[in-house]
């Protein structure tokens, strides 16, 4: 994946509102992609086009000051839909379960679908991504001035954000809709034959090549119906300010919400870090990077707490409280190692936070063909830290398929147990050559 579109790599300029800060290595990729299936046939413009160290303290530095400035309010945006998206998530999975999204990743891949959105449906979306009061010119703009800042916070620090879309090769989209896309997001414009067997492996390589293999899949086939595949990639690596010296990593006893408890490896650090503590918990930044401009956040649950009472409190008006609320301080950070993949499909979950149409018959994707609706939004992760640091990838894909297809009768059951009557007809010329009532067959 190429550029634009992963929130989940914690924004390396928001460090100057967030304080981020973590350790050691981080490698982060996400992919997101947006499926379109459409009734109709025709071309794609052209065939094929691309637009497209030493060790320092454990601490955060000033942040230099950056040319380019992104609007403050898709940021502020991207935050609140991230944190919704992560609690919607959560009503849906148990509680013994890993969860890892990527809410930038998701944000970005549905940020370019937008650009093809009308009517109700571009108005659900933006109350859904949170973008009521910014105009689709404001939205584009600020994505690429973020991008800027994203994608080179540190020498020590690698961000990349790709973006692609890719159409069959019959499919017929509206020339703005294309160049919104290229021209903002840097996407790179491919006509493929979907009815190749091997086009899934072509998406699927380049979602592995711009993730550096963290995503090895985002499309596991192509129905008849797919029209276009938006896609978005993430990719993140850092060292960690301060590596965890891996003599001082034990294994220890690390307790399970059942009580349970399992013997695991756990790194430990001492040092000065931005650290707060409240009655509920116990939260401290780790950075990347020689500046620091990057860093993973980690709030521990009091003991006489948990993550359900967290999690309760989690919004984005209270992470703007937390965020100003660090202070340095001197401790000792003990952290697992740990690994662990994760694969959701968030319809329920963006459905639930307004975006219903959008997967209906009453969508309204004019803007990027005629009758489309959205299918399925599949998120893919996956993470690993230990002592070195982070990686972790992340893919979001958006199908869209003709509305036509949204609704389906349920299966019927048809028991010809009695008397009926039967006809012959030529459907050609409409003749009804044979008809009769069947009261005993035999």
């Amino acid at each position: 994946m190429n550029q634009q579109k992963f929130s989940g790599v914690k924004e390396n300029f928001l460090q100057r509102r967030y304080g981020v800060r973590l350790g050691r290595r981080y490698v982060l990729a996400a992919a997101g992609v947006v499926l379109l299936g459409v009734i109709g046939c025709s071309q794609v413009n052209g065939d094929t086009s691309a637009l497209a160290q030493s060790r320092l303290p454990n601490s955060e530095l000033p942040l230099p000051k950056k040319t380019a400035t992104p609007d403050t309010k898709l940021v502020n945006a991207n935050n609140k839909f991230g944190f919704k998206l992560f609690s919607e998530v959560l009503k849906h999975e148990s509680g013994e379960k890993n969860i890892f999204v990527s809410p930038s990743s998701v944000a970005i891949a549905l940020a370019m679908t937008y650009n093809g959105a009308s009517g109700s449906t571009q108005k659900a979306m933006a109350k859904t991504l949170e973008l009521q009061g910014m105009s689709l010119s404001e939205i584009n703009s600020s994505y690429t001035a973020l991008k800027k800042l994203l994608e080179n916070p540190d020498a020590n620090v690698k961000l990349t954000i790709a973006n692609s879309l890719w159409a069959n090769k019959d499919a017929t989209l509206q020339p703005d809709f294309l160049q919104r896309n290229q021209e903002f997001y840097k996407a790179q414009v491919t006509n493929l034959n979907f009815q190749d067997a091997a086009a899934p492996n072509t998406i699927n390589n380049w979602v592995k090549d711009n993730t550096q293999g963290k995503i090895n899949k985002i499309v596991d086939r192509i129905d008849p119906d797919q029209m276009l595949f938006l896609i978005n990639a993430i990719y993140f690596k850092g060292k960690w300010s301060n590596e965890f010296d891996k003599s001082q990593t034990a294994t220890l006893p690390f307790y399970l919400a059942s009580g349970q408890q399992k013997q695991h490896p756990m790194m430990s650090q001492d040092g000065d870090y931005r650290y707060q503590e409240n009655e509920q918990f116990q939260a401290l930044s780790l950075p990347y990077g020689k500046d620091g401009k990057v860093s993973l956040y980690i709030f521990l649950p009091k003991q006489n707490s948990n993550l359900q009472a967290f999690y309760q409190n989690l919004n984005a008006e209270n992470w703007e409280k937390w965020m100003a609320q660090f202070r340095r301080r001197e401790g000792l950070i003990r952290l697992p190692r740990f690994k662990t993949d994760y694969d959701v499909t968030l319809n329920d979950a963006l459905k639930a936070l307004g975006m219903e149409e959008a997967f209906t018959n009453k969508a309204n994707f004019s803007g990027i063909g005629k009758n489309l609706a959205i299918s399925q939004v599949k998120h893919k992760t996956f993470v690993e830290v230990n002592e070195e640091g982070t990686e972790a990838a992340a893919a979001t894909s958006v199908g869209i398929v003709p509305t036509s297809a949204m609704q389906k009768p349920e299966p019927f059951k048809m028991i010809v147990d009695r008397p009926f009557f039967c006809a012959i007809r030529d459907n050609q010329t409409g003749s009804v050559l044979f008809m009769g009532s069947i009261m005993n067959p035999e």
